[in-house]
């Protein structure tokens, strides 16, 4: 019974991860193109992310999910460094932002099927694979925004 309940807890999170990077990925751009509160990074994040989480040295060990759903922006690398594409990087990073916290909360439908003690390897599994890649998708925002705001002030990008 824990290897069918296993596989089933893989293929509905893999069906369900992919499923929302895709409909996210499709999602009109202007849903993602403004600052608001939520993707605001708060300047305890910059510290916090900085000295205490280090992520310069592990953010590239995660991976880039685009081509796994067919989005043709990649966000592992910074392919060039002028203001359009920037400005498309910060939409991308709330566009990850969001489908990460999404996939994330969905965490609690894997009750319906699991036992109790499940319940925990769910919550922890869904916190390992989405909070890592929404610290860095904010951190990378933030350091995208500044390059922006020095270029560009009249960016949507980084209006508020």
């Amino acid at each position: 019974m824990t290897g069918i309940l296993t596989a089933a807890n893989v293929v509905v999170w893999l069906v369900l991860q992919l499923g929302i990077a895709a409909g996210a990925t499709r999602m009109n751009s202007r849903h993602f193109a403004r600052d608001n509160w939520y993707y605001r990074v708060r300047d305890w994040e910059r510290r916090f992310y900085r000295r205490w989480l280090r992520i310069r040295r592990w953010k590239r060990l995660l991976p880039d999910g685009a081509p796994w759903v067919g989005a043709k922006f990649r966000k592992k690398t910074l392919a060039w460094r002028d203001v359009a594409y920037m400005g498309q990087f910060v939409i991308e990073t709330r566009r990850g932002e969001a489908t990460h916290w999404f996939a994330f909360v969905c965490f609690p439908l894997f009750f319906l099927w699991n036992p109790h003690w499940a319940w925990i390897v769910m919550a922890a599994y869904a916190a390992a694979a989405n909070i890592p890649c929404i610290i860095v998708q904010r951190y990378n925002r933030e350091a995208v925004r500044k390059f922006l705001l020095r270029h560009d002030s009249n960016c949507p990008a980084t209006s508020r």
